[in-house]
């Protein structure tokens, strides 16, 4: 299997944007890489290996620099990921038919997106935050992570919307959070496919990929760290992720061919 050239530097300038959109806002990027993946990839597995991967290198960049700067608390974090850990292994253990996978796939995006324009019109002015007990987080990390590991991304565009509707914290504790969680999913999503043999990524193309992601994610969140707005980095960011789910549903899930 490989990927024709032309649409391949097309793949590498889109997961760049997506990768700096993404990170601005304390994202992977992971739903948006299996969008484009699917526009050129057969294999499922491959798709859902390529975008745990990329996910992984942002993340990994972006939970650095918010830990340094001090956003990230890992104490804070513990409730989350002890629960979504061995639910994103669990998920990611199920063979999903392909038709289910991007049905799936879609429909969350379309909510994520809708939820993440909800998000963002709510950040407005002082924000008061409220504190719940620890049995939310283990619960919300659960089911997070098991949707996560389903489907092949890190869950944190999942997380972040819930949390902020919550006012769980301010938004970029709650971005720093949702970094350090889609980490540790991507991590515990590889072992899971590792584990039921059905991890597969095409070289050397997935080595130029990395490097892409990691130069646009380090780019995105750096961005956010100095402060500057990403209000319209948000709205634009769920337009992209709405409009990748309606394709993805309907064209690889639901196999309609209109328009196409």
């Amino acid at each position: 299997m490989t990927i024709d050239s032309t649409y391949f530097i097309i793949l590498v300038l889109a997961f760049f944007l997506v990768a700096f959109l993404y990170s601005s806002v304390g994202f992977g990027g992971g739903s948006s890489y299996l969008a484009l993946l699917a526009l050129v990839l057969t294999s499922f597995f491959v798709i859902r290996s390529t975008a745990l991967i990329c996910n992984l290198i942002v993340v990994s960049g972006s939970s650095f620099l918010y830990f340094k700067s001090g956003h990230l608390e890992l104490r804070k974090c513990v409730p989350f990921v002890a629960s979504s850990i061995p639910m994103a292994f669990i998920g990611a253990m199920f063979r999903l038919q392909e038709y289910q996978f991007f049905i799936l796939l879609g429909g969350t995006l379309v909510l994520t997106a809708i939820a993440l324009v909800v998000q963002t019109l709510r950040l407005r002015g002082r924000l008061k935050t409220t504190r719940y007990s620890n049995w939310y987080s283990y619960g919300i990390g659960g089911g997070v992570g098991l949707l996560s590991g389903l489907i092949g991304i890190g869950g944190g565009i999942f997380l972040a919307p819930v949390l902020n509707y919550m006012k769980w914290g301010k938004p970029l504790q709650i971005a720093a959070l949702a970094s350090f969680f889609i980490l540790v999913n991507s991590v515990s999503g590889i072992v899971g496919l590792v584990y039921s043999g059905t991890f597969e990524v095409l070289w050397p193309q997935m080595a130029i990929l990395a490097i892409v992601v990691f130069l646009g994610g380090q780019l995105g969140v750096r961005l956010t760290l100095f402060k500057i707005s990403s209000r319209l980095i948000r709205l634009f960011t769920a337009l992209l992720v709405f409009f990748v789910g309606i394709r993805v549903m309907l064209f690889n899930g639901f196999q309609i061919e209109l328009f196409t």
